[in-house]
């Protein structure tokens, strides 16, 4: 799976590659240069997955550079019921009224939308940082709501 900028004037880079850069060079958003396709078969058999084996299922798709299993135990040791408020379901989908339904995405450590790409990407730096022998320091920012 190759990424390409979305100003055009990147080159085509693996995930591995895009991954601690952020922006790319011409200043655009790294997307993939071609969607996997999933079919009807595929969303039935992934309905049944766990949080942590959907995610895996659906990453794999567009990460082809880190090792299967490598990739695995990113995934397991990001999306796990500890980290996420005791709940396995990870985002659970609630129902409202009938036929309308609400994914919580704040059970995380920072109880934010956000925690879902973090808790990934934090796990994920640390693997491609060991893997080059390098080091990083990542300094990140929320906003907070006043109640």
């Amino acid at each position: 799976m190759m990424y390409v900028s979305t100003r055009g004037e990147a080159a085509g880079r693996g995930f591995a590659a895009i991954l601690l850069e952020g922006l790319a060079p011409d200043g655009g958003l790294y997307v993939p240069e071609r969607y996997p396709q999933v079919d009807a078969a595929m969303l039935a058999a992934w309905r049944r997955l766990s949080y942590p084996d959907l995610a895996f299922a659906v990453m794999s798709r567009f990460v082809d550079d880190i090792a299967p299993s490598d990739l695995k135990a990113l995934v397991q040791r990001s999306y796990r019921a500890e980290v996420f408020g005791g709940d396995p379901r990870i985002a659970p989908l609630r129902p409202l009224e009938p036929g309308a339904f609400v994914l919580g995405l704040s059970n995380g450590p920072t109880l934010a939308f956000k925690d879902v790409a973090m808790q990934f990407l934090g796990h994920a730096f640390e693997h491609e940082l060991a893997r080059r022998g390098r080091r990083l320091c990542v300094v990140g920012a929320t906003s907070e709501v006043d109640a």
